[in-house]
């Protein structure tokens, strides 16, 4: 068989991939939900917020009468580790067209206390029911095509902040964002790239979840390095994308007292704004 042909016939599908199985959750009781938190969505020892943000989105999805969310916050209260979990979920109010909820993710520390990592408020719908009409100012980033841009497999070495998670992601960011993995940063808070997962599984409500927190910080490029934890992520999930990669593009435009903003948006092949977010993180300097 040829490889192309190979590659489409093994192409992970939605509700069958590694993300699906990897965000899953076991119902222990009403509102209460158990997840062996996978190892392969870290950066460096932590694990990636995108990821845990679409672990908490199943939760309510799964606790709520609608399946889509539309509008996610989340606090990030201390870092999370590969391992057991416990997800916590209450109903907040329900009605015809939005229901409300919030999760809280919780680990055991080394005397077996609880410790809560993540809170989360939700607002939930349909996707599918929201009408066509669209007035917008926003565009697609201007991207080269994604043979002309480079992945962490390109690097000639390990590019600060890589982790299992690369693995587990196409991602191909614009050479004109890069100049971070060359030592020559441009000084400007931008990174732009190409994203799928990298079993092929089409993007969704939930993968747009770990989309907007995929590329590397734009710290990188302002001339920082290091870790940059989030501590607040909005997402606003705006339509269900098209199949194929998606295009994200994350802006900086503020740097004081050691945090910054990073404001996503990511597009899909039919160039449509499928989701924004705006997310809090606190930077390392000096």
């Amino acid at each position: 068989m040829p490889e192309a042909a190979s590659a489409a016939a093994t192409r992970a599908t939605i509700g069958d991939s590694e993300f699906d199985r990897d965000t899953a959750l076991t119902l222990r009781e009403p509102g209460v939900y158990d997840i062996d938190l996978s190892a392969g969505w870290t950066i460096i020892s932590a694990v990636n917020g995108g990821y845990l943000l679409a672990v908490l989105g199943r939760a309510l999805a799964h606790a709520l009468p609608h399946a889509d969310p539309f509008t996610i916050s989340a606090h990030y209260l201390t870092a999370s580790a590969p391992g057991p979990a416990v997800v916590r979920t209450d109903i907040v109010r329900t009605g015809r067209t939005l229901s409300t909820g919030q999760a809280s993710l919780f680990q055991y520390d080394e005397q077996g206390r609880e410790v809560e990592r993540i809170r989360v408020l939700a607002s939930y719908g349909d996707l599918d029911s929201l009408p066509d009409d669209i007035r917008t100012t926003a565009e697609p980033p201007a991207i080269p095509p994604l043979e002309q841009c480079f992945g962490p497999a390109d690097s000639p070495a390990p590019v600060p902040g890589s982790s299992a998670i690369t693995d587990r992601l196409m991602l191909k960011l614009d050479p004109s964002t890069l100049g971070w993995a060359l030592g020559a940063p441009s000084g400007n808070g931008e990174m732009r790239a190409w994203f799928g997962l990298a079993d092929g599984r089409d993007a969704d409500p939930f993968s747009l979840l770990l989309a907007v927190d995929a590329l590397p910080p734009t710290a990188f490029e302002i001339g920082l390095s290091g870790w940059v934890p989030t501590v607040e992520l909005t997402v606003h999930v705006r339509c269900r994308p098209a199949p194929g990669p998606l295009r994200v593009s994350i802006t900086t435009r503020n740097l004081a007292g050691g945090f910054l903003e990073e404001d996503a948006e990511v597009w899909d092949g039919a160039d449509r704004l499928v989701a924004q977010s705006r997310q809090l993180a606190r930077v390392r300097l000096g």
